[in-house]
């Protein structure tokens, strides 16, 4: 009766039947004892027909647990004789894609992975944080490989640190199914002569990417010019005001040596005006009364004047107000301001197309903060296998459901 209940708890289906259920008390540990039927024959990937048993072997595979008690699955096996006098083991249907697991099992670390540590889920399932880690990998392996970029169209590109100092990965994503695609070392030229190449390996010729968002990186630039020859380089807002913003800092930081108004007004000139509190507001007022004589309110009053001529959406009008800003600044003596105007010029068509594609980098950077928030919980990762994993799980949007009808 209670071999029935747990085979049809368990879906397991003839030839397989339960003959036997053992609990250790002590060790909280329920093993159920599985085999299949005298006289069966097995089908065998790749080797048509059914064929008899050679011998037999034992294998045990964790499963779910049974309330508060861990669950083994200790199974007899079969190896099969194939016409051509090889022997193979025969897998079970529920058997898992790592050796060792059951298909439900490996589902539950996968769905526990994708808001967890990998300690996280080694804690709440019992396994070592390695054997966790490799069936992510092993998932995220065999789901990429089958992968189909055939309809990508628009890419993301940006970059990432993955450890403390100037050790970066680039990150690849579509920008319309908002999944990452890709990831490898570096931010050089190399890795987007990487991307071209793993796209094409997906179904997907380079040359029919029709747009990318990139930062304001050199490396980016020639490595989209070159490996994605007919893709249309968007720089994004936000991008461009990030420079901006950076560049009323340092005039802040240059001119509060000598006018000590301006220490701690850090914040206030950085945020937008919107989100302010009623202080800030009028102390921003108030530098902003002495535009004539602080070169910092003027380094504002330009960096709000680019984000105004940024939320314009006619290319033409866009184009000419850029190269009059430029004009304007350099011929202030706002000197970090007049780096920015040099970069507009420098990249105005590319961002004088943000104003048509409106394509941004804004997933990805939602991207990085989980990222390193999904780091910072794991006290870093050393391997970019390991940082593969866990952007893939967290953003790739991969179908799993085709390797483990239990996985979501």
């Amino acid at each position: 009766m209670h071999d029935k209940l747990f085979e049809a708890a368990l879906g397991i289906q003839a030839p397989w039947s339960i003959t036997g259920v053992r609990f250790d008390e002590a060790a909280k540990l329920l093993t159920l004892e599985i085999d299949f039927k005298r006289g069966s024959h097995f089908a065998m990937e790749r080797a048509a027909g059914t064929h008899p048993v050679h011998d037999t072997v034992i294998k045990t595979y964790r499963h779910l647990n049974f309330f508060q008690h861990e669950c083994h699955l200790q199974v007899r096996t079969p190896r099969v004789k194939l016409p051509d006098g090889s022997v193979r083991l025969v897998e079970p249907e529920f058997a898992g894609r790592l050796s060792g697991f059951t298909l439900l099992f490996e589902a539950l670390v996968l769905m526990l992975a994708q808001q967890m540590s990998f300690t996280g889920v080694a804690r709440v399932v019992g396994e070592s944080v390695y054997r966790v880690q490799q069936i992510c990998q092993r998932y995220v392996e065999l789901a990429l490989a089958v992968a189909d970029f055939s309809q990508v169209r628009a890419l993301a590109i940006d970059e990432t640190s993955r450890c403390r100092g100037h050790d970066y990965i680039t990150i690849a994503a579509d920008a319309e199914r908002r999944r990452a695609l890709f990831v490898t070392e570096g931010r050089e030229i190399k890795a987007i002569q990487a991307l071209a190449e793993d796209l094409q390996a997906h179904g997907c010729p380079p040359e029919t990417i029709e747009s990318v968002s990139i930062d304001l990186a050199g490396a980016y630039i020639r490595g989209c010019s070159e490996y994605l020859p007919n893709a249309r380089i968007t720089f994004d807002k936000f991008h461009v005001i990030w420079h901006a913003n950076f560049a009323v800092d340092r005039m802040r930081r240059i001119e509060q040596r000598s006018d000590k108004s301006l220490k701690g007004m850090r914040w206030t000139l950085l945020k937008d005006r919107a989100r302010l509190t009623t202080s800030a507001i009028a102390e921003l007022d108030a530098l902003l009364a002495r535009l004539t004589t602080l070169r910092t309110a003027r380094a504002w009053l330009y960096k709000e004047q680019l984000r105004e001529i940024l939320e314009r959406k006619q290319i033409n009008v866009v184009r000419g107000m850029l190269q009059r800003w430029c004009t304007c600044v350099m011929r202030s003596k706002v000197e970090p301001m007049k780096q920015v105007a040099q970069l507009v010029r420098r990249h105005l068509e590319g961002i004088v197309a943000w104003a048509q594609t409106r394509q941004t980098n804004g997933f990805l950077e939602a991207l990085n903060g989980l990222f390193q928030a999904a780091k910072r919980r794991a006290r870093g990762y050393t391997r970019l296998s390991t940082i593969k994993t866990v952007l893939f799980l967290i953003a790739g949007k991969l179908d799993f459901s085709t390797l483990n009808p239990h996985a979501r």
